[in-house]
């Protein structure tokens, strides 16, 4: 699994012209399922994300997790994240999990990572074609991979 991580002042997903999903000051995760991800997966990143210290303290030093500063996350699905890009100029996708796997994966990761959290997670639309919107603040983009332990 692997999923970037946005400190952002604010983000949207639009989906049809609506918004879907909607936060002020938090994370913004773009999240990719790996067709070798599971449980374990799940776990690690949800550790990572939960306890992640990127928001600045009274000291201006990164030392706050989300729930220090009762932040709020929104999660976007993409597969993207597992583009191949080492042969040509059209990137493979084959190492990303078959749409009806990583919808449950994505599903499962969204309702662990609110119990995690204490507070509902927002999402987009899995599989929609999306607009997504931040003010990354910093900025700040954390990349991580379940594979990278």
């Amino acid at each position: 699994m692997k999923a970037v991580i946005q400190r952002v002042s604010d983000a949207q997903v639009v989906v049809n012209e609506e918004i879907v999903g909607k936060i002020g000051r938090g994370f913004l995760v773009l999240l990719g399922v790996g067709h070798e991800d599971g449980q374990e997966d799940i776990d690690y990143l949800i550790s990572k994300i939960s306890q992640m210290r990127i928001f600045n303290d009274s000291d201006q030093k990164m030392n706050l997790n989300l729930k220090d500063i009762s932040g709020n996350c929104l999660v976007v699905s993409q597969f993207t994240l597992f583009a191949d890009t080492r042969k040509g100029n059209r990137p493979s996708f084959v190492k990303a999990a078959k749409p009806e796997i990583a919808r449950e994966i994505y599903q499962r990761f969204l309702d662990q990572l609110s119990i995690s959290i204490s507070q509902k997670v927002e999402s987009g639309v899995f599989g929609a074609d999306m607009k997504v919107s931040l003010t990354n603040d910093g900025p700040v983009t954390i990349i991580l991979d379940s594979r990278e332990r």
